[in-house]
């Protein structure tokens, strides 16, 4: 079996180079929805994440707001001389969030790509995170995928996303952007590079030519 981990900026399209894969017959996971799970009320996790928090995030059903999550960790907008207090406090936020979250999702890859092994030993298992590298998770891969994209089509994609204006998307991707590596410290840890700024079908030939690369090193 071969591990791989499929990672990227914020809105970099990950996702749509992960749909891309599974159609060319990988197995896919994402870490996104592994936290998802693991922060339903109940759960060890959203325990943690509630008493680290505060009852603020939840919703009325007691289930995490991911929106006031999101707020709480990485912070409200600011400008002028609050800027810069308010981004160490922001990071301060993220690392406490990070602390809780990443250990929990990590064992959870690692016991899906260990299912998948013992099912189909010749099978590509991708796990897509945004966060692989940040997390110290790189070495439990045996090849890395990076999805680069031009910040246009990044803020695009989120504000589509998220449904925001284009000012507003602009100002959250860059507040996430601070807490992640800079795009080009995630190209030096990657073995494989995909743009996805241009058309989709750029995109998909490019996924295309990984996948043979991927196929040729499950070969003895």
């Amino acid at each position: 079996m071969l591990k791989v981990g499929l990672t990227g900026g914020i809105a970099s399209g990950k996702s749509t180079v992960g749909e891309m894969l599974v159609a060319l017959g990988a197995r896919l996971v994402q870490a996104d929805r592994i936290a998802h799970q693991l922060m339903l009320p109940g759960q060890p996790v959203y325990n943690e994440v509630v008493r680290h928090f505060g009852g603020g995030i939840l919703n009325s059903d007691l289930s995490v707001n991911r929106g006031k999550l999101a707020e709480a960790a990485f912070g409200s907008p600011t400008s002028g001389a609050q800027r810069d207090s308010a981004t160490a406090a922001s990071a301060s936020r993220i690392q406490e969030l990070n602390r809780i979250v990443h250990p929990a999702v990590i064992r959870s890859q690692d016991e899906w790509m260990e299912e998948v092994g013992r099912a189909d030993p010749q099978s590509i298992a991708v796990v897509e995170a945004a966060l692989i590298i940040e997390a110290g998770a790189a070495k439990r891969f045996d090849c890395m995928i990076v999805v680069t994209s031009g910040d246009e089509q990044r803020i695009a994609r989120f504000a589509t996303r998220q449904k925001l204006s284009l000012d507003a998307a602009r100002t959250e991707v860059a507040r996430r952007m601070a807490a992640q590596l800079p795009e080009a410290e995630k190209i030096k840890a990657a073995d494989y590079v995909i743009d996805n700024s241009g058309p989709l079908d750029h995109t998909r030939k490019q996924v295309q030519q990984v996948w043979a690369k991927l196929r040729a090193e499950l070969q003895p």
